[in-house]
């Protein structure tokens, strides 16, 4: 047998993880399937990724829960699941046709009542929500354009309680991010953001580097130790 590549390691473990702990869902899968056929980029978290972020919800009671990017749907789906009875998942996705096929995605899965879809640029959006007295959010994901990482968070913390949760995905960038002179404005976002993370005394939190289906990433978690 030949030796398997590292990513295909990386590929066939995530695929395994998968199966056992995961399995075949179809309201995922179909919104999976959907994206890709209206020509979404595959961005999208893994399925265990997408169980993690449920899971963690679950795990903290969460009842409100805001995302920035919404993409198609995908971690909506895995987000409003966590969701209590009356729990609201408030998602933000910048592009119309984006935000109409999540929305289909997310009423296949039956959760139409528990998520609103806000179309519009989220350096729009999450000042007029802060404006309008909107949260607190119990757990926040960020996941939407790198170079403006370090804006969400900011706006996160405004939007979050003592004890909420910020997750913010995609920070390892394959090992970029320690490319201190990077002009990529994705690597820029991203190390302002940490810079952000580190000194804000309101925050305490980590990051750890993933690799799998989606290649070498990471993502950070942050709690809000004084917030609203």
């Amino acid at each position: 047998m030949k030796p398997l590549e590292q990513d295909d390691i990386w590929i066939a473990v995530d695929t395994y993880l998968t199966d056992k702990l995961v399995g075949d869902d179809p309201a995922l899968d179909a919104a999976l399937k959907d994206s890709a056929a209206a020509g979404l980029p595959p961005i999208n978290v893994s399925p265990t990724q997408g169980k993690l972020l449920m899971l963690l919800a679950q795990s903290i009671g969460a009842t409100r829960i805001l995302e920035i990017g919404t993409l198609g749907g995908y971690s909506a789906i895995w987000l409003a699941r966590a969701l209590p009875e009356g729990g609201r998942l408030v998602t933000l996705e910048a592009d119309p046709a984006y935000a109409e096929l999540a929305r289909a995605n997310l009423a296949r899965a039956g959760l139409t009542d528990r998520v609103e879809v806000r179309i519009g640029r989220a350096q729009d959006t999450l000042p007029k929500m802060i404006a309008e007295g909107a949260g607190p959010f119990d757990l926040t994901f960020i996941d939407a354009d790198k170079p403006s990482t370090p804006e969400y968070f900011q706006w996160a913390i405004e939007l979050s309680r003592t004890g909420s949760l910020i997750v913010v995905d995609n920070v390892v960038r394959e090992g970029d991010i320690i490319e201190a002179r990077s002009d990529n404005p994705h690597i820029k976002g991203l190390r302002r953001f940490f810079d952000l993370a580190a000194a804000d005394p309101r925050i305490t939190g980590t990051a750890i580097q993933t690799v799998g289906a989606k290649g070498h990433d990471g993502l950070a978690i942050l709690r809000v130790i004084a917030g609203r």
